[in-house]
């Protein structure tokens, strides 16, 4: 069987793409990425030509195993944990706790991911006033990283790096590129993301793209 191809949007701008693709990575599983531009026509509908052809959703991202095609960001991170051991914690009951923290993310923070859009290369010089639950929403996720990261010694949320730390790495550089004041345990959880090889092959992709979406595009990436 030929490789499997996950199908992305730009480094850059697609949080959702990052995820997947960086648990695909630490699990030394072998891939062929494809980019598709996002923006334009159809973006924010789910109506992307492009995207369309290759997930039934109309999102990105989607991983083609032959003739299969899983169209979601957290099911392509549980494939990868079934292919390789390591992607989640090997004692049950933290692996269910990651799990917990994976699905916290996935599916909450629906204010930080609105008003804080991810753009890699982006740097405020200040960070903006935020709002009454976006400023809730950090709260939490301070909590839950600094909570996770003192009981498992860190540096990562469970002590080495799992599809948890996958599914909050997008929301390190929201923090960067919004200059989010965080507790030092925040800050050094972020830095531990950045320095992660992957990561840095992902943010060195993203900056090199040359494509553009306007901030009035900007939903919920």
């Amino acid at each position: 069987m030929a490789a499997p191809v996950l199908h992305i949007g730009n480094k850059n701008y697609s949080s959702w793409s990052m995820r997947p693709w960086l648990a695909l990575k630490w699990g030394g599983i072998p891939f062929a990425e494809h980019i598709i531009a996002l923006g334009g026509e159809g973006y924010g509908q789910s109506q992307i030509k492009e995207v369309r052809a290759v997930s039934p959703s109309g999102r990105v991202p989607a991983l083609h195993v032959g003739d299969i095609v899983i169209y979601e960001s957290l099911a392509i991170c549980e494939w990868a944990a079934e292919q390789t051991p390591g992607l989640w914690p090997a004692d049950a009951l933290t692996r269910a706790e990651a799990r917990a923290a994976a699905s916290e993310m996935h599916a909450g923070f629906a204010a930080v991911r609105r008003d804080m859009s991810m753009n890699v290369r982006r740097r405020l010089e200040r960070e903006p006033h935020w709002g009454a639950d976006t400023r809730q929403d950090l709260e939490r996720l301070f909590a839950l990283w600094g909570g996770l990261r003192a009981r498992f010694g860190g540096p990562f949320l469970f002590g080495e790096r799992s599809i948890a730390d996958a599914m909050f790495a997008p929301v390190a550089t929201r923090l960067r590129t919004y200059k989010v004041s965080a507790p030092e345990h925040a800050q050094a959880y972020c830095a531990a993301i950045f320095a992660d090889a992957a990561f840095q092959d992902w943010e060195r992709a993203a900056e090199a793209e040359t494509w553009v979406i306007e901030e009035s595009e900007a939903l919920y990436r």
